[in-house]
């Protein structure tokens, strides 16, 4: 899973295998080392909500996606979720879930897990 966090934005991204794992236990979870702190991200299924939400506890990122939406995600062409939530003093987050695709361009990442880019096709 990676993660990319901008001003007010974070955008998660998961691999086939990842999405698969998310789908069947309703949390995936990576961490990045540092000298003194662990910090985390991680994605969880949540009951009782209908839109991506997120928090920021103890160096952790946490976004919840429903509970509805985590079985049927890994099995279809949904390419994710994203909602902008309004944090109450006047300022808004952008959250945003996608499946990640292998990269037109050339990338020395490991990309043997990553989904078929639609647009692959279209460059031929």
């Amino acid at each position: 899973m990676k993660i990319r966090i901008k001003g007010n934005s974070i955008r998660y991204r998961l691999t086939k295998t990842e999405v698969e794992t998310f789908s069947k236990v309703g949390f995936y979870e990576e961490t990045t080392e540092f000298k003194d702190h662990i910090f985390k991200y991680v994605l969880q299924s949540k009951e009782h909500i209908s839109h991506l939400e997120a928090d920021f506890k103890n160096d952790t990122i946490s976004m919840y996606l429903p509970e509805k939406d985590k079985l049927a995600w890994a099995n279809s062409d949904r390419v994710g979720f994203q909602n902008t939530i309004a944090l109450g003093n006047g300022k808004e987050l952008f959250l945003l879930l996608e499946k990640d695709f292998v990269c037109l361009d050339e990338t020395i990442e490991d990309q043997s897990d990553n989904y078929p880019n639609p647009l692959m096709d279209k460059r031929k």
